[in-house]
């Protein structure tokens, strides 16, 4: 969905630019150089408003998260949450990925968080669902030996795809539900605003953890 730009965009971005990441194919290898102190290394892909990330940096204040939203306007919001908050351990990145690999090295992330990505309905858009096979295995690569790959999303003909395309690759499930919220996985303590959305509207939340 395109978004409409916010008002004052640039400058509201520009004042809050300490938390954005102006050179990330510079940074492969090197991202806890960019905050306050060394910790395991978490990335959001699609981060969009910032409320789970904002979440989990809360929560986990020893660990460093970065946030990749290529929607200036979403990403905005998420910038705001942020600083209102007053969290030091994220840093975002303007950006639509092509390959996970260019920006980060083997082994150098903890984990990945997939979150109500966009489902690319049409068969002929296979290969740009972030959950595409071949991205499957280029995520697995830049984690480190016992990171993980957490999705989520509404999007049953997503999450089928998604579960095919694990089952291809070869990959271990260690967890998965088609009803996230009525499960006990603690991946539902910590939502999304697309989430909270999906569950207000008696929508199920499907997951799965590699």
């Amino acid at each position: 969905m395109r978004q409409r730009k916010a008002k004052n965009m640039e400058e509201r971005v520009s004042a809050l630019s300490h938390y954005m990441i102006a050179d990330p194919f510079d940074r492969k290898g090197c991202w806890q150089e960019c905050f306050e102190k060394r910790g395991k290394l978490y990335l959001e892909l699609g981060c969009g408003k910032g409320q789970f990330l904002t979440g989990q940096a809360s929560l986990n204040r020893d660990a460093n998260f970065v946030g990749i939203e290529g929607q200036d306007s979403v990403l905005l919001r998420a910038l705001e949450k942020t600083d209102a908050a007053g969290i030091v351990n994220v840093r975002f990145v303007p950006l639509f990925v092509r390959d996970i690999r260019d920006l980060f090295s083997d082994g150098e992330l903890s984990g990945i968080y997939l979150n109500f990505s966009d489902p690319w309905p049409k068969k002929r858009h296979t290969k740009r669902r972030l959950t595409y096979g071949e991205y499957l295995l280029r995520y697995r690569q830049v984690l480190e030996q016992d990171g993980f790959i957490a999705i989520k999303t509404d999007n049953e003909d997503l999450f089928d795809f998604t579960l095919e395309e694990i089952s291809r690759m070869g990959l271990e499930i260690k967890e998965l539900s088609r009803d996230l919220h009525s499960s006990g996985y603690a991946a539902k303590e910590i939502t999304t605003e697309y989430e909270d959305k999906f569950r207000a509207a008696g929508k199920n939340i499907n997951y799965v953890l590699l």
